[in-house]
Protein backbone atom coordinates (compact mmCIF):
# COMPACT_ATOMS: atom_id res chain seq x y z
CA UNK A 1 0.00 0.00 0.00
CA UNK A 2 1.51 3.67 -0.97
CA UNK A 3 2.65 5.11 1.91
CA UNK A 4 3.51 8.75 0.65
CA UNK A 5 1.88 11.30 -1.12
CA UNK A 6 4.13 10.68 -4.04
CA UNK A 7 4.13 6.94 -3.31
CA UNK A 8 0.21 6.80 -3.80
CA UNK A 9 0.96 8.94 -7.33
CA UNK A 10 -0.70 6.66 -10.50
CA UNK A 11 2.88 7.12 -12.45
CA UNK A 12 5.32 6.44 -9.53
CA UNK A 13 6.11 3.13 -10.10
CA UNK A 14 6.25 3.59 -13.60
CA UNK A 15 8.78 7.15 -13.06
CA UNK A 16 10.78 5.27 -10.55
CA UNK A 17 11.67 2.51 -13.38
CA UNK A 18 12.13 5.39 -15.84
CA UNK A 19 14.89 7.10 -13.63
CA UNK A 20 16.57 3.51 -12.47
CA UNK A 21 16.77 3.03 -16.63
CA UNK A 22 18.14 6.18 -17.37
CA UNK A 23 20.30 6.79 -14.14
CA UNK A 24 22.18 2.73 -14.77
CA UNK A 25 23.17 4.47 -18.17
CA UNK A 26 24.72 7.69 -16.98
CA UNK A 27 26.59 5.73 -14.68
CA UNK A 28 30.52 5.74 -15.66
CA UNK A 29 30.94 2.65 -13.45
CA UNK A 30 29.24 -1.31 -14.38
CA UNK A 31 26.01 -1.73 -12.93
CA UNK A 32 28.11 -4.47 -10.01
CA UNK A 33 30.20 -1.45 -8.92
CA UNK A 34 27.54 1.55 -9.36
CA UNK A 35 25.49 2.82 -6.80
CA UNK A 36 21.56 1.48 -6.83
CA UNK A 37 19.63 4.13 -8.74
CA UNK A 38 16.47 3.48 -6.95
CA UNK A 39 17.65 5.10 -3.61
CA UNK A 40 17.87 8.00 -5.47
CA UNK A 41 14.86 8.09 -7.65
CA UNK A 42 12.60 7.61 -5.00
CA UNK A 43 14.35 10.54 -2.83
CA UNK A 44 13.50 12.96 -6.22
CA UNK A 45 9.83 11.50 -6.25
CA UNK A 46 9.17 12.26 -2.59
CA UNK A 47 10.48 15.78 -3.55
CA UNK A 48 7.98 16.44 -6.13
CA UNK A 49 5.32 15.22 -4.29
CA UNK A 50 5.83 17.63 -1.20
CA UNK A 51 2.15 18.91 -0.20
CA UNK A 52 3.03 22.59 -0.99
CA UNK A 53 3.10 21.68 -4.30
CA UNK A 54 0.27 22.82 -6.75
CA UNK A 55 1.59 23.15 -10.21
CA UNK A 56 5.26 21.73 -9.90
CA UNK A 57 4.10 18.31 -9.39
CA UNK A 58 4.56 14.89 -10.28
CA UNK A 59 2.47 15.63 -12.84
CA UNK A 60 4.63 18.07 -14.14
CA UNK A 61 8.05 15.88 -13.64
CA UNK A 62 5.85 13.53 -15.87
CA UNK A 63 5.17 15.84 -18.69
CA UNK A 64 8.39 17.65 -18.62
CA UNK A 65 10.47 13.85 -19.45
CA UNK A 66 7.69 13.66 -21.98
CA UNK A 67 8.14 16.52 -23.51
CA UNK A 68 11.75 16.03 -23.49
CA UNK A 69 11.79 12.11 -25.33
CA UNK A 70 9.40 14.22 -28.01
CA UNK A 71 11.84 16.67 -28.68
CA UNK A 72 15.14 13.80 -28.65
CA UNK A 73 15.81 14.60 -32.23
CA UNK A 74 16.46 17.77 -31.51
CA UNK A 75 18.91 17.35 -28.24
CA UNK A 76 22.79 16.79 -28.42
CA UNK A 77 22.61 14.31 -25.52
CA UNK A 78 19.18 12.95 -24.39
CA UNK A 79 20.62 11.67 -21.20
CA UNK A 80 21.57 14.77 -20.04
CA UNK A 81 19.02 16.50 -20.60
CA UNK A 82 16.36 13.83 -19.22
CA UNK A 83 18.77 14.09 -15.94
CA UNK A 84 18.21 18.03 -16.03
CA UNK A 85 14.37 17.42 -16.61
CA UNK A 86 14.32 15.07 -13.52
CA UNK A 87 16.58 17.84 -10.79
CA UNK A 88 15.05 21.11 -12.67
CA UNK A 89 12.39 22.12 -10.11
CA UNK A 90 13.64 19.04 -7.21
CA UNK A 91 13.69 21.91 -4.54
CA UNK A 92 10.52 23.78 -4.37
CA UNK A 93 9.20 26.70 -2.58
CA UNK A 94 7.19 28.81 -3.59
CA UNK A 95 7.93 31.66 -0.80
CA UNK A 96 11.92 31.30 -2.12
CA UNK A 97 13.99 33.00 -4.92
CA UNK A 98 16.72 30.03 -5.16
CA UNK A 99 14.53 27.21 -6.08
CA UNK A 100 16.59 26.21 -9.28
CA UNK A 101 20.10 26.98 -7.95
CA UNK A 102 19.20 24.60 -4.89
CA UNK A 103 18.23 22.65 -7.36
CA UNK A 104 21.39 22.59 -9.20
CA UNK A 105 23.23 22.08 -6.35
CA UNK A 106 21.09 19.09 -5.34
CA UNK A 107 21.96 17.67 -8.79
CA UNK A 108 25.88 18.19 -8.53
CA UNK A 109 25.87 16.18 -4.47
CA UNK A 110 23.55 13.70 -6.46
CA UNK A 111 24.74 12.86 -9.32
CA UNK A 112 28.51 12.80 -8.52
CA UNK A 113 27.85 10.87 -5.48
CA UNK A 114 25.57 8.65 -7.53
CA UNK A 115 28.50 7.74 -10.10
CA UNK A 116 27.96 10.12 -13.01
CA UNK A 117 31.02 11.69 -14.33
CA UNK A 118 32.08 15.15 -13.27
CA UNK A 119 31.54 16.50 -17.04
CA UNK A 120 27.97 14.96 -17.35
CA UNK A 121 27.36 16.23 -13.83
CA UNK A 122 28.57 19.70 -14.85
CA UNK A 123 26.18 20.09 -17.80
CA UNK A 124 22.78 18.85 -16.00
CA UNK A 125 23.90 21.18 -13.33
CA UNK A 126 23.80 24.42 -16.06
CA UNK A 127 21.15 23.10 -17.38
CA UNK A 128 19.46 23.02 -13.99
CA UNK A 129 19.88 26.90 -13.69
CA UNK A 130 19.26 27.78 -17.26
CA UNK A 131 15.57 27.29 -16.62
CA UNK A 132 16.08 30.28 -14.56
CA UNK A 133 16.13 32.68 -17.47
CA UNK A 134 14.70 29.80 -20.26
CA UNK A 135 17.16 31.70 -22.77
CA UNK A 136 19.89 29.16 -23.89
CA UNK A 137 22.71 30.66 -25.76
CA UNK A 138 22.77 29.96 -29.61
CA UNK A 139 23.61 26.37 -30.42
CA UNK A 140 22.56 25.13 -26.88
CA UNK A 141 20.88 21.99 -28.22
CA UNK A 142 20.41 20.60 -25.12
CA UNK A 143 19.30 24.04 -23.30
CA UNK A 144 16.39 24.50 -25.89
CA UNK A 145 15.43 20.80 -25.24
CA UNK A 146 15.00 21.45 -21.78
CA UNK A 147 13.75 25.31 -22.42
CA UNK A 148 11.05 24.09 -24.60
CA UNK A 149 10.20 20.87 -22.58
CA UNK A 150 9.46 22.92 -19.91
CA UNK A 151 7.76 25.85 -21.58
CA UNK A 152 4.87 23.31 -23.34
CA UNK A 153 2.24 23.88 -20.88
CA UNK A 154 1.93 27.20 -22.24
CA UNK A 155 0.84 25.55 -25.36
CA UNK A 156 -2.18 23.61 -24.16
CA UNK A 157 -5.70 23.88 -24.82
CA UNK A 158 -7.87 26.59 -23.36
CA UNK A 159 -9.19 24.13 -20.42
CA UNK A 160 -5.51 22.53 -19.74
CA UNK A 161 -4.46 25.90 -19.85
CA UNK A 162 -6.82 27.37 -17.34
CA UNK A 163 -5.70 24.44 -15.10
CA UNK A 164 -2.26 25.39 -15.34
CA UNK A 165 -2.49 29.04 -14.56
CA UNK A 166 -5.22 27.80 -11.52
CA UNK A 167 -2.55 25.60 -10.31
CA UNK A 168 0.36 28.67 -10.19
CA UNK A 169 -1.93 31.02 -8.22
CA UNK A 170 -2.98 28.19 -5.63
CA UNK A 171 1.09 27.91 -5.17
CA UNK A 172 1.22 31.20 -4.58
CA UNK A 173 -1.98 31.67 -1.91
CA UNK A 174 0.05 33.73 0.37
CA UNK A 175 0.36 36.65 -2.00
CA UNK A 176 -2.41 39.05 -1.81
CA UNK A 177 -4.64 38.71 -5.14
CA UNK A 178 -3.79 42.59 -6.56
CA UNK A 179 0.05 41.73 -5.77
CA UNK A 180 -0.20 38.35 -7.34
CA UNK A 181 -2.27 40.25 -10.16
CA UNK A 182 0.66 42.78 -10.72
CA UNK A 183 3.63 40.24 -10.79
CA UNK A 184 1.68 37.46 -13.12
CA UNK A 185 1.27 40.18 -15.80
CA UNK A 186 4.70 41.10 -15.10
CA UNK A 187 5.76 37.57 -16.12
CA UNK A 188 3.25 37.41 -18.95
CA UNK A 189 4.56 40.69 -20.44
CA UNK A 190 7.95 39.41 -20.40
CA UNK A 191 6.99 36.23 -22.28
CA UNK A 192 5.31 37.90 -24.46
CA UNK A 193 8.30 40.04 -25.58
CA UNK A 194 10.42 37.12 -26.73
CA UNK A 195 11.28 36.98 -29.93
CA UNK A 196 10.21 33.14 -29.63
CA UNK A 197 9.05 31.53 -27.15
CA UNK A 198 9.82 27.79 -28.32
CA UNK A 199 13.96 27.42 -29.50
CA UNK A 200 13.40 24.57 -31.41
CA UNK A 201 12.20 23.82 -34.77
CA UNK A 202 8.98 21.70 -33.51
CA UNK A 203 8.38 24.09 -30.49
CA UNK A 204 8.24 27.14 -32.63
CA UNK A 205 5.86 25.09 -35.51
CA UNK A 206 3.43 23.49 -33.01
CA UNK A 207 3.62 25.16 -29.62
CA UNK A 208 4.45 28.94 -30.46
CA UNK A 209 1.14 30.19 -31.73
CA UNK A 210 -1.19 28.75 -28.99
CA UNK A 211 1.14 29.85 -26.11
CA UNK A 212 0.90 33.18 -27.43
CA UNK A 213 -2.80 33.19 -27.58
CA UNK A 214 -2.87 31.62 -24.31
CA UNK A 215 -0.55 33.99 -22.88
CA UNK A 216 -2.32 36.93 -24.25
CA UNK A 217 -5.84 35.87 -22.80
CA UNK A 218 -4.09 35.20 -19.45
CA UNK A 219 -3.19 38.59 -19.39
CA UNK A 220 -6.23 40.26 -20.74
CA UNK A 221 -8.13 38.27 -18.04
CA UNK A 222 -5.26 40.02 -15.50
CA UNK A 223 -5.94 43.53 -16.60
CA UNK A 224 -9.49 43.78 -16.58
Amino acid sequence: MPTTRAAAHPRYDALLAQWNELLRRCQSAGPDDAPDPAPYGRELLERWGEPQRRYHTLDHLSDVLARTTELTAYADDPDTVALAAWFHDAVYRPDRSENEERSADLARRALAEAGVDADRTADVTRLVRLTITHDPAPGDADGEVLCDADLAVLAGDPASYAAYAAAVRAEYAFVPDADFRTGRADILRRLLALPHLFRTPYGQEHWERTARRNLTTELELLEA
